[in-house]
């Protein structure tokens, strides 16, 4: 294993995960004086698209999507990304560094719009694309109620939205949660089998993908830097996910959605709701859903036959718009 970058934050280099074509890495303070981690890649070959700005999922790391970036790379786009708040090669929040914990998902915006400002503007090709996965989804489908001016485009992999088997619904959540956190358990774990470290003893079943070489992939990664992982959420990141996903699922939020987005769900995801996903597709005025059949929660992880669909999927929505 080798680190790009000799100073300051590092990429972790394995031969089974190479780091991009010129991949440099820095951090950034947001407004709110939170230390990111975030990378930025080159396009590859002559042809400029702009840059894609990838937002990744509740306990991700800039290396688990290297390949995706190559992908992205390799279709004229930069690649602009970075760690949120609490994970990765970013500061985390509490003193246990292992327990996911955000006081409000207000703060992943604020990460969101200080990347914007402090990187992608500055620095990187316009115009500018979002790709979200998981709770990255649906904070960037939050960006696009916020700014029409910022992303001209949003990509979402199985956006955080809902979550099934929930006897209270998203807003009862909300308030279970609230409520243990308001009795001091804010700071407590909530275990989930999701959660766990990827490794051969538990690929069968997983929830994640069906692939076993990116499943464990990043099982490497995180054995080769301990440091970027993070194991369960907390109450309080749980009470602030349910209130996020319950004002998602508001009557209003469909039409305040202000740029185009395209929403992936996975069939056979066991982590986030595909049923909330394709019922707020269908109340969008400015965007659509599509259902990627056979795959589970991570599909820029799964197996090839579902990644060609995924990028399809990517390339009819934003590479072929941005060509006209």
């Amino acid at each position: 294993m080798d680190m790009a970058a000799s100073d300051g934050p590092t990429l972790v280099n394995l031969p089974s995960n190479p780091v991009p074509e010129g991949g440099r890495v820095a951090m950034l303070e947001t407004r709110d004086r939170v230390r990111l981690r975030y990378a930025t890649f080159p396009r590859i070959g002559e042809v400029n698209r702009g840059t894609v700005c990838l937002v990744q999922g509740r306990s991700e790391f800039i290396e688990k999507y290297f390949e995706t970036i190559a992908d992205f790379q390799k279709r004229g786009f930069h690649v602009a990304t970075f760690d949120w708040r609490g994970q990765g090669g970013s500061e985390r929040l509490i003193r246990n560094p292992l327990r996911g914990y955000v006081e409000s998902f207000e703060d992943y915006w604020q990460d969101l719009a200080s990347f914007h400002a402090t990187v992608l503007l500055p620095d990187c090709p316009p115009p500018y694309y979002l790709v979200g996965h998981s709770m990255g989804g649906l904070v960037s489908l939050i960006a696009a109620t916020r700014d029409r001016l910022m992303f001209d485009r949003v990509f979402v992999s199985a956006p955080m939205v809902a979550l099934d088997r929930q006897l209270l619904g998203m807003s009862g959540m909300a308030r279970l949660t609230e409520a243990f956190c308001f009795a001091g358990a804010g700071r407590l774990p909530v275990r989930r089998r999701a959660d766990e470290l990827p490794s051969a003893a538990n690929f069968e079943g997983n929830p994640l993908t069906s692939d076993r070489a990116r499943y464990l992939r990043a099982g490497e990664v995180l054995a080769a830097a301990p440091q970027l992982r993070i194991g369960a959420p907390t109450y309080r990141w749980s009470a602030s996910a349910f209130e996020a996903m319950a004002a998602a699922a508001s009557d209003g939020f469909p039409a305040s959605l202000k740029i185009p987005v395209l929403m992936l769900a996975a069939a056979r995801d066991q982590v986030v709701s595909s049923a909330a996903i394709e019922q707020l597709g269908l109340r969008m005025r400015t965007g659509r859903h599509m259902m990627i059949a056979a795959a589970r929660h991570e599909l820029f992880m799964e197996n090839d036959a579902i990644r060609a669909q995924v990028l399809a999927a990517f390339d009819a929505f934003i590479t072929e718009q941005s060509e006209n």
